[in-house]
């Protein structure tokens, strides 16, 4: 009885917090919703009584473009992190190079430096190379915040395959790269698809790097496109959080699909046989 009595309380707990974490979510999607005459009400709807599609029809007629830049950064993004993380990993893990430990140390701490700092050194960079406000400079910047996490990532789950299946691909006369090609690789599914969502995300929702590379270019990300709706004298907040919306559709839908890929990849190397 007592067991049945605390699991309800911590099944009521549970509800009660997830409601609490998800009211944001809500209040976007009714804001979204509202008139832009009943923004100011007081008291707030909690429903939209009188909804309307018109902030909606705002993001359609001026925020795809914005989307779409947003969407070849993310991809970007993601394909230089895999170029990159994998094979670090990859070599951490297996290959045991002298100062991999220091190298390991190095990538955690780059992951402790707040992104305004670094956004302020790629100014500098990016200003003498001629990389402001082009997306590509942007899939670089992005990357950078990607690539520390994917390397840990790597090197936690290919340190978890069997040594027996590194030998036997080189007793079949398997070098370096074609064991890591052909065996190791598809092995690390997992982490592949967690780095990948993790990068996708990082750069989709990026705002500092954006607005300090990219804020003046043709081609900007959504996170700077919201902006289009907020002026000093006026602010559309249905078009505002209906981008908000839009924006929030393919990460959530990205999450949904990869979560039990996400949660095996993260906790990879967590458990040592």
């Amino acid at each position: 009885m007592n067991t049945r009595a605390r699991g309800r309380r911590h099944t009521i707990v549970g509800l009660l917090l997830t409601a609490l974490m998800l009211f944001p979510v809500y209040w976007m999607l009714n804001v979204s919703l509202t008139p832009q005459q009943d923004m100011r009400r007081n008291p707030p709807d909690l429903f939209p009584l009188h909804p309307t599609f018109e902030g909606y029809r705002s993001v359609l007629d001026d925020q795809l473009p914005y989307l779409g830049t947003s969407l070849v950064i993310g991809l970007g993004t993601v394909v230089l992190t895999l170029l990159i993380a994998a094979p670090a990993g990859y070599c951490l893990a297996r290959l045991r190079p002298r100062g991999g430990g220091a190298l390991g140390l190095a990538l955690l701490i780059a992951q402790m430096i707040p992104g305004i700092v670094m956004a302020m050194g790629f100014y500098g960079i990016f200003l003498d190379l001629g990389l402001l406000n082009t997306w590509w400079g942007l899939v670089v910047a992005d990357s950078t915040i990607a690539v520390p996490f994917g390397v840990m990532i790597f090197t936690a789950f290919m340190s978890g395959i069997p040594g027996e299946l590194i030998a036997a691909s080189r007793i079949d006369g398997a070098g370096t790269f074609r064991t890591f090609w052909s065996i190791v690789l598809p092995v690390s599914r997992n982490a592949l698809v967690t780095v990948s969502l993790f990068g996708f995300l990082w750069a989709w929702s990026d705002f500092v790097f954006a607005n300090t590379l990219d804020g003046g270019g043709d081609l900007r990300p959504i996170t700077l496109g919201i902006y289009k709706y907020i002026g000093n004298n006026n602010q559309e907040w249905n078009a505002i959080m209906a981008t908000a919306v839009v924006a929030s559709v393919p990460a959530a839908v990205l999450l949904v699909l990869a979560q039990r890929y996400v949660a095996a990849g993260v906790t990879a190397g967590a458990v040592k046989d």
